[in-house]
């Protein structure tokens, strides 16, 4: 059974930066890439960034050179550093386990893959 569990949210003034760790455990190398996501109430959830186990990043071009999405394999986390936080960066977040092919981040949709997300809010 897997589990993700996001941490790192939190409240900061627009310019200031903050790191989201996802805490991996159990089987999830049956999938070959984590995600980052955010929401926002109303809103479908918003792939940022993702890594595939061989290190190859993507990320959405609202966030493009302002996040990076690393593996710290010694603490089995995947990170989400955010910089030059803007007030609509404001939104949950979340981590997923999904899969990587052709140029594409999957998400896996079943509930293990998801984590119960950390909130982010950035004040103006």
């Amino acid at each position: 059974q897997v589990q993700l569990v996001e941490s790192g949210g939190g409240l900061v003034q627009a310019g200031g930066s903050l790191r989201l760790s996802c805490a991996v455990s159990g089987s999830i190398f049956s999938s070959n890439a984590m995600g980052w996501y955010r929401q926002t109430p109303g809103k479908e959830r918003e792939l940022l960034a993702a890594i595939t186990r061989g290190g190859t990043t993507t990320y959405a071009d609202s966030v493009k050179g302002r996040f990076t999405i690393s593996t710290n394999n010694a603490a089995n986390t995947i990170d989400l550093q955010m910089n030059s936080l803007k007030p609509e960066d404001t939104a949950d977040y979340y981590c997923n386990a999904g899969d990587y092919f052709s140029g594409t981040y999957y998400p896996r949709k079943d509930d293990d893959s998801w984590g119960q997300g950390t909130q982010v809010t950035v004040s103006s």
